[in-house]
């Protein structure tokens, strides 16, 4: 009688027990990490290797499984979609990648999603995103300058504050989000503007917020549209228009910028010294190029913040160029191609660039 009895309270204990866990699992927001490759995913031949290493080599699930504490702050689950350094990244793999991210917000079951990246393009990539994914749902981009194999590697931690800022309430509807270093950086701003230490990205204006032992802490906001307010829409994008980008410096030539023009280039970032600035030598060519259709769009290489104004340095109205405002030259390249999926009118286009 006794063991009967004991045996009913183990089984009722028991089913309590898987209950309460089953309770506690759907309490935590549930999160989805797409692993593209990069060196977060890198793995180096000694642990003195910080800068030395293979990148791509680590998939996603032995990501997840390094830090078991994922598990304490959401439902975690990984996807390869590629293994790659970001410096290869292609037009075609924003699109599958944008594609997927799309797909995945729109689920009931999803509450954010992460993404491993390689530092190089990272910047691009989460640009992209915050264009042409609809969602209110944080999206947030990941990596790290370091690889897990190295002494002070920095991706762990990276990844957790990724997590953890993806799993927050008080990270919808902020765009798509970049957290490296402890801060939390808008993806229309930050840019990597060092290499080889861990303090890589920076925005001109400032990181968003803070994310310290995973709890989020906001200073500013985005003010640009982006994913929900955007025009543009991944499920109605096939492919991009190519897009060159032609570096201004002292003693420059039209060489790069007409072989871009020669190329099938439907426009050409000119990543111009100072303000955008132009070298006379190049200005007949870029005026033969929008001639023949071709855009061009004034963008600036300083690295702390270079901001173009309109018919300062050049005559934009007279020559119906374009302005990058803030972008840098890369995010310029990625506003462009994507504007040009819905016009070819260089005022529409100023538009754009304004307001994004």
């Amino acid at each position: 009688m006794f063991n009967k009895a004991l045996n009913r309270w183990l089984v009722t204990f028991a089913s309590l027990l898987v209950l309460s866990a089953a309770s506690l699992a759907a309490e935590k927001p549930n999160i989805v990490i797409l692993a593209t490759g990069g060196t977060i995913a890198g793995a180096g031949a000694d642990v003195t290797n910080s800068a030395t290493y293979q990148a791509a080599k680590v998939p996603v699930d032995q990501l997840v499984a390094a830090i078991p504490q994922l598990q304490t702050i959401a439902n975690v689950r990984g996807e390869q979609v590629f293994q790659i350094a970001s410096e290869s990244f292609t037009n075609d793999n924003l699109l599958t990648l944008g594609k997927r991210v799309a797909a995945l917000v729109k689920q009931t079951d999803v509450d954010g999603v992460v993404i491993t990246h390689g530092t190089d393009t990272l910047e691009e990539t989460a640009y992209f995103l915050t264009l042409v994914v609809h969602t209110d749902k944080p999206i947030v981009l990941v990596g790290s300058m370091r690889p897990g194999t190295a002494m002070s590697a920095d991706g762990n931690l990276n990844l957790y504050n990724a997590v953890s800022v993806a799993a927050s309430k008080d990270a919808r509807g902020k765009g798509v989000l970049v957290t490296m270093n402890d801060e939390i950086n808008s993806g229309r701003d930050v840019a990597k503007v060092i290499n080889l230490k861990t303090e890589a990205f920076k925005s001109p204006w400032g990181p968003l917020g803070m994310v310290v032992e995973g709890k989020n802490y906001w200073f500013r906001l985005p003010v640009k549209r982006h994913t929900m307010n955007s025009e543009f829409d991944i499920e109605k994008i096939d492919s991009l228009p190519s897009v060159g980008i032609a570096y201004g410096a002292g003693n420059v030539s039209d060489t790069a910028y007409r072989a871009l023009g020669a190329s099938g280039a439907k426009a050409i970032i000119h990543a111009g010294t100072g303000n955008g600035s132009v070298a006379k030598a190049v200005v007949p060519a870029l005026q033969e190029m929008r001639a023949q259709g071709i855009q061009i769009i004034r963008s600036s290489h300083v690295n702390a913040g270079g901001f173009v104004l309109r018919n300062a340095e050049q005559p934009d109205d007279k020559y119906d160029w374009v302005v990058a405002h803030d972008l840098n030259p890369q995010k310029a390249k990625i506003l462009a191609a994507v504007a040009l999926t819905q016009t070819q009118d260089s005022k529409e286009l100023q538009r754009i660039f304004w307001e994004y």
